[in-house]
């Protein structure tokens, strides 16, 4: 996935009011639920590291954003993996 793209997408993901949770999808077809804004961290400026850690349950996930293939967001806003309702595409305008 593009870095900055992604990075901007999921600045405005934890931000938006009220937090809805979302589901990163790897490359390699793993799955991690972001629960809470405060389960990912990741340095915001435009042309840092694209490294990021998250902790999702008992997964502790250290990554890079090239290994995202997808986002998205939670059907019902719960904890576990629901339908794809928005999907991200770095296509898209």
């Amino acid at each position: 996935m593009q870095v900055e793209p992604f990075r901007l997408e999921l600045q405005r993901l934890l931000r938006q009011v009220p937090f809805r949770p979302f589901v990163l999808t790897m490359t390699g077809g793993e799955t991690a639920v972001v629960g809470h804004p405060e389960n990912i961290a990741f340095d915001p400026r435009p042309g840092s590291s694209s490294e990021f850690y998250l902790l999702s349950g008992s997964l502790r996930l250290f990554s890079t954003f090239e290994s995202v293939s997808s986002v998205a967001m939670l059907s019902g806003g719960g904890t576990t993996t629901g339908e794809q309702i928005v999907t991200y595409d770095p296509t898209r305008p």
